[in-house]
């Protein structure tokens, strides 16, 4: 196992955390934003008020995106079973 290998490995690790967080990152932040400027906008200084739209949000991410989201981690995980050879080498 050389160090380009494990940089490879690595590498695509993270390009596939980033794939498969950053839909619900992103959702997160724009329904944090709105509820802010909702919350600015007619002065409510409810901290609660942010966690049910968040929540309501994530549901509608796990329900849509959830199938190739777990398919993107499948994928990964089929190959780095097929690379185990080369890892024991």
């Amino acid at each position: 196992m050389t160090e380009s290998f494990v940089m490879t490995v690595g590498r695509d690790a993270l390009i596939v955390a980033l794939m498969v967080g950053a839909p619900m990152l992103g959702v997160s932040l724009l329904v944090g934003l709105v509820v802010s400027l909702f919350q600015a906008m007619t002065q409510i200084n409810e901290q609660t008020l942010t966690f049910v739209p968040k929540i309501v949000a994530f549901g509608m991410i796990i329900l849509f995106l959830g199938p190739w989201m777990l398919q993107q981690l499948i994928f990964f995980t089929v190959k780095l079973f097929d690379l185990i050879p080369q890892m024991v080498r």
